[in-house]
């Protein structure tokens, strides 16, 4: 890559926002550039990292698919290898495999009003280079957790212990757990994952859990979906499907919202249904908040309490009070024996990349900028980024975002604008960027963008009414200002 080198639209990061971006921008604009920028060696993002045991999507896949390209397998949930070969596919159908450079990690991006485009510096890990090119948009579809590093919390004693200490984002390559005691430290969606995937061949799965996650069974394939199909076209049935799903996704987080005791009973007696009569539910499965304060965990066909029952696996609570040579010893005094322990304890979240921002010579603080209907940031020109919904799949907000930022792209166009920015309005009071109390996002709220409390500064965890918003929406409103560069640099 040239330094001189321009793109209309640079897109940073090739995981499922990145290569749904480049599909619409390439549907919608056969005339503009378009690069992807992954830092990575391989397309795919969280789908080509994660490589633990029973790696599976966290929510169904008629809506964590994309909306324009129906998913057609027979699970509802998928497993990780599934996945990656849906992002490769419509990768090669929509020919953005193409635009894809690997290694290619951005480290700033410096804004010029005069010249009307960003600055780029990139380092290459496959060269050890540092190169700069240019573009007109910036659009950061990178995830928003540390891909070279999960969270693990301090983990008193543990140089005492003998056994293998592995972290799931960093899962060894034939990794040989075979008649071996496990314990998984964990309650959320890795470590429910991990225990029944790994009960299949160890000796003993421990899912050990400081506190109680709220957990729901799901059938692993969706019995209308495959009906339909049957009888419609394809686009048709996963139509109904995504909207049977969404329906149904946004009907449980506003009872849980509404009615949360309600909802914590019923989902209590869901989980005592699927456990031995006597099982102690209320010690191991009824968290201390509300239902959805934290993302429901998903176990399809109930494979977690299917181990619990067979004896495979169990569930310890309670504090750690240290490792020991041959296991963890618990603040209650039990012992739990183990040869290998993992920490599927978080992730570390990172806004965008990790991308520094300058705009005119400022170096931009992300906590003092404002999210813009959920897609761009105040005082930040020319920049769109994808974080997805945290009550329901992200791949329906990051459509609609990538919608949004073609049909602005498509305003600016038409109307000979060089620059689009959101501009803060004083008056709107400041909120958290994302309304979850779980630990990873609490830990990295201080490093986060706000948001606003009312329109259109609000982030609005509702598709249907976000279809109104992006996909429906006018693009000009009181948030967003359009100008013409002063001056045009000649390359």
């Amino acid at each position: 890559m040239s330094q001189s080198e321009h793109v209309d639209v640079l897109i940073v990061g090739a995981g499922l926002s990145g290569i749904g971006a480049a599909c619409h921008l390439r549907t919608r604009f056969s005339h503009k550039s378009i690069a992807i920028l992954e830092a990575r060696e391989a397309l795919g993002g969280t789908w080509d990292l994660f490589r633990y045991p029973g790696i599976r999507s966290d929510s169904d896949m008629y809506t964590l698919g994309y909306r324009f390209k129906p998913w057609v397998e027979r699970e509802s949930i998928a497993d990780g290898p599934s996945i990656l070969r849906y992002l490769h596919e419509t990768a090669r159908e929509y020919g953005v495999d193409k635009l894809i450079r690997y290694r290619h990690r951005v480290a700033r991006a410096e804004w010029s009003s005069v010249d009307a485009r960003w600055t780029v510096t990139v380092e290459r890990s496959d060269t050890g280079e540092t190169v700069q090119l240019t573009c007109g948009f910036l659009f950061a579809c990178a995830g928003y957790y540390r891909y070279d590093q999960g969270y693990t919390p301090e983990l008193p004693g543990i140089e005492h212990f003998q056994g293998q200490v592995v972290h799931p984002q960093h899962w060894p390559e034939d990794f040989d757990y075979a008649g071996k005691q496990v314990v998984v430290i964990g309650s959320g969606a890795t470590a429910v994952t991990l225990v029944p995937a790994m009960a299949r061949d160890a000796a003993h799965v421990t899912m050990l859990q400081r506190s109680p996650s709220y957990i729901i069974t799901i059938p692993g394939q969706d019995a209308l979906a495959n009906g339909m199909r049957r009888v419609l076209p394809g686009r048709a049935a996963y139509a109904i499907t995504r909207w049977k799903n969404v329906l149904l996704q946004l009907g449980i987080f506003r009872l849980s919202r509404r009615f949360p005791n309600r909802m914590r009973s019923l989902l209590k007696k869901l989980v005592r249904m699927q456990l031995p009569d006597g099982y102690p539910v209320e010690t191991h499965f009824d968290p201390p908040y509300d239902p959805w304060d934290q993302r429901l965990c998903l176990v399809p066909d109930g494979d977690l309490f299917k181990s619990i029952r067979r004896g495979d696996a169990s569930v310890a609570t309670g504090r750690i009070d240290t490792f020991t040579r041959s296991g963890i010893r618990l603040g209650s005094g039990m012992e739990l024996e183990a040869d290998i322990v993992v920490t599927a304890t978080g992730l570390n979240l990172l806004a965008f990349g990790g991308i520094e921002f300058v705009v005119d010579g400022r170096e931009i603080s992300l906590p003092e900028t404002m999210a813009y209907k959920g897609v761009m940031l105040s005082g930040i020109p020319n920049f769109a980024y994808v974080v997805g919904y945290t009550n329901a799949s992200w791949t329906l907000k990051a459509d609609l975002a990538c919608e949004y930022v073609c049909k602005l792209l498509e305003y600016m166009d038409t109307h000979g604008y060089d620059r689009c920015l959101p501009e803060r309005d004083p008056s709107v009071a400041e909120e958290p960027f994302l309304d979850l109390t779980s630990g990873y996002v609490q830990r990295a709220l201080h490093k986060l963008p706000k948001q606003g409390d009312r329109a259109p500064w609000k982030l609005r965890m509702n598709y249907p009414r976000d279809i109104f918003t992006l996909r429906r929406g006018e693009v000009a409103d009181e948030g967003l200002t359009f100008d013409t560069a002063p001056e045009r640099a000649l390359h």
